[in-house]
């Protein structure tokens, strides 16, 4: 178990923000996430825990303890995928394919770790990440008990679930089983991918063939964290009523929406935050990526409250053109 003090937590977050915390802790084991799970209980210091910080914005120093998985490793049962929290979730989609097992080709190139997948949600080009979990395994921090919490549990819905509200700090996720298919089954009708297969002579994909496209469609339109510090999509898609958006649509002709169901349809918010002007500009050292409007990025010395400020002012113009709040995804500490 790693333990070490006033660390810096710029290689742990995407934004390259270097901000400290007095104490960072990282479980490799089972038993060094019991063994963590037992620090924080009988402390009293503050805890955040973190992934891979590529959904993480920080403002300031934090005066407490970081928890970072580094549980690696994959292994398969039939079908069924069990992930350390640790691993890269890019990584984990690769070894699916090279198993012959389908449905995350969708979910490529999304940045951050296993444990982060079952807590947020993820999801990219019509597919969630919920529609695979089967469960996650996880020690519960009062207790250090390890305890199997099954999908339904986890009470999901977009980009959230339990682990972000009652359950939040109460469980150091481990593991996470992933449910696969044998029979590959495409999904093309999100975005732009079909248009790209297309363009390239491609009616049938494989299941490489659509991932390296999803890899190549998300590597033109999003900056490098490595180059540019970001932490991809910034802002949730709002969902609205469906007599809110013909109320829109009948003023913005040709507004981009989602279905959600017969009541509810999603507006993109990169698109809005487009209409009222924003990409490619900047307030400060913070900025808003020139080819997709969604994507805050540190365009360089940028401080986290920078970054927040953006944010605010990006949320005024949309609220006050369109009538709709939209909410970061991104966790801002």
């Amino acid at each position: 178990m790693r333990d070490l003090r006033d660390y810096s937590l710029l290689a742990h977050n995407t934004f390259g923000i270097d901000a400290r915390c007095s104490r960072f802790l990282e479980y490799e084991t089972l038993e060094e996430a019991q063994q963590v799970a037992q620090v924080l209980a009988s402390s009293d210091t503050p805890f955040i825990i973190i992934g891979g910080g590529s959904n993480l914005l920080l403002t300031r120093d934090f005066e407490g303890i970081v928890v970072h998985s580094a549980l690696k490793g994959c292994s398969f049962q039939g079908m069924r995928m069990v992930c350390g929290s640790g691993v890269v979730f890019d990584d984990a989609v690769a070894m699916s394919l090279e198993q012959g097992l389908y449905g995350m080709e969708n979910l490529s190139l999304i940045p951050g770790d296993v444990g982060a997948s079952a807590v947020q949600n993820i999801g990219a080009y019509g597919v969630e990440v919920k529609d695979l979990i089967v469960e996650v395994e996880a020690v519960e921090i009062t207790t250090g008990r390890l305890c199997t919490i099954k999908n339904a549990d986890c009470q999901y819905g977009y980009r959230d679930s339990r682990f972000k509200h009652d359950w939040k700090n109460r469980y150091l996720v481990t593991h996470v089983t992933y449910q696969l298919a044998a029979d590959f089954q495409p999904h093309l009708d999100y975005g732009n991918i079909r248009a790209e297969l297309e363009r390239r002579g491609i009616t049938e994909p494989t299941a490489p063939q659509l991932r390296q496209v999803v890899i190549d469609i998300r590597q033109a339109k999003l900056p490098d964290p490595k180059v540019t510090g970001n932490a991809g999509s910034f802002f949730m898609n709002p969902v609205v009523s469906r007599e809110q958006y013909e109320a829109l649509a009948a003023h913005y002709p040709g507004m981009p929406h989602y279905t959600v169901d017969a009541q509810r349809e999603k507006i993109p918010a990169g698109w809005m935050i487009d209409q009222c002007g924003w990409k490619g500009r900047s307030l400060g050292h913070a900025g808003v990526h020139d080819k997709q409007a969604l994507v805050l990025v540190n365009r360089g010395g940028a401080t986290g409250q920078e970054i927040v400020d953006l944010c605010n002012a990006i949320r005024k113009d949309v609220k006050e053109t369109f009538g709709i709040d939209i909410h970061p995804e991104v966790n801002i500490i």
